[in-house]
């Protein structure tokens, strides 16, 4: 195994998220899951993040997410940082997920704003305060007001956190609000200038301009090609031509977002990468479904473009 390297800032460029495959008897896949563990390291790969919401985190079990995380560490083989997701709404089973996933050989934990409660801002400096002072992995926030009706990581807090605790390397913020991103922005910059801001899906353009430094990419178990190039585009500075690949991965999210990660599942097993059906209360897409997503890929030219099979 390569010697590992102390991870000190967030991961510039492109982390993949392992989708999490189901057998037919509703048990996690581990087999299959290390096929696609494997495959996304095959794509640009800077760094591995598990046990999110695409990977349905909230229908996993404590214990299935310890043996995911486990996998991960094991299949990636050190190759690449692995950052597990200890999300969950209570402080005590995210500070055990966390205390595992060091001592599993994580490089990097990463939490939510607990769901459900809607915890004041002093509940929730204390909240992230245990998960970060559980370990000593380096720690990124992650804010999304808009799933957690309100609740996610402010400016100010997020200066108090990052004064108090120097391994929160950065946020992800999945808002989609670009005027709470660029503050954030600045307020993380104000603390420390290599702070590490990123948002949680392929609105690429918008991340990396207004000072974002990675892509979390959800649809490259689709279309990794397509995230590549709109990553490396943008990068280069070249938005005209950058442009009309945003605005195919602006189809591509709006087909995954209905009863999400169900149609995420659906367009890989078109893509010849089968992982399985959602655990309820997901539902599979319906057949006639799947064809109407094969039909919008083959539009977009994903079809003719990407990998098929692993």
């Amino acid at each position: 195994m390569p010697e590992k390297k102390r991870m000190t800032g967030v991961p510039r460029g492109i982390i993949q998220c392992p989708i999490t495959p189901f057998t037919a008897a509703n048990k996690v896949d581990l087999g299959l899951y290390g096929r696609v563990v494997e495959f996304l390291m095959k794509q640009r790969c800077d760094a591995l993040c598990i046990n999110l919401h695409l990977a349905e985190s909230l229908n996993l079990t404590l214990e299935e997410r310890k043996t995911l995380a486990e996998a991960t560490i094991e299949a990636s083989n050190g190759g690449v940082p692995v950052i597990v997701n200890v999300s969950t709404p209570g402080t005590d089973q995210a500070v055990e997920l966390a205390k595992h996933a060091e001592k599993a050989g994580a490089d990097c934990i990463m939490a939510i704003s607990p769901y459900y409660w809607k915890p004041p801002v002093g509940a929730l400096y204390e909240h992230f305060a245990a998960i970060i002072s559980a370990t000593g992995l380096p720690f990124i926030g992650y804010s999304s007001p808009t799933i957690m009706d309100g609740v996610g990581i402010t400016p100010d807090l997020l200066i108090r956190l990052m004064k108090q605790f120097p391994q929160l390397i950065g946020v992800k913020e999945a808002s989609h609000n670009w005027e709470t991103y660029m503050a954030l922005a600045r307020a993380g910059r104000s603390v420390r200038p290599d702070f590490g801001l990123f948002v949680g899906t392929e609105w690429t353009i918008p991340s990396l301009t207004l000072g974002g430094v990675a892509c979390m990419s959800i649809q490259s178990g689709i279309c990794p090609k397509l995230v590549a190039d709109l990553f490396d585009t943008t990068k280069a500075g070249k938005i005209a031509e950058a442009l009309p690949l945003q605005d195919k991965m602006a189809v591509m999210y709006s087909l995954t977002k209905t009863e999400y990660p169900a149609p995420t599942k659906a367009m890989w097993a078109i893509m010849g990468r089968p992982v399985g059906n959602p655990r309820l209360p997901n539902r599979p897409v319906t057949a006639e479904r799947a064809k109407e997503l094969e039909a919008e890929l083959d539009k977009l030219g994903i079809l003719a473009t990407e990998p098929h099979g692993w």
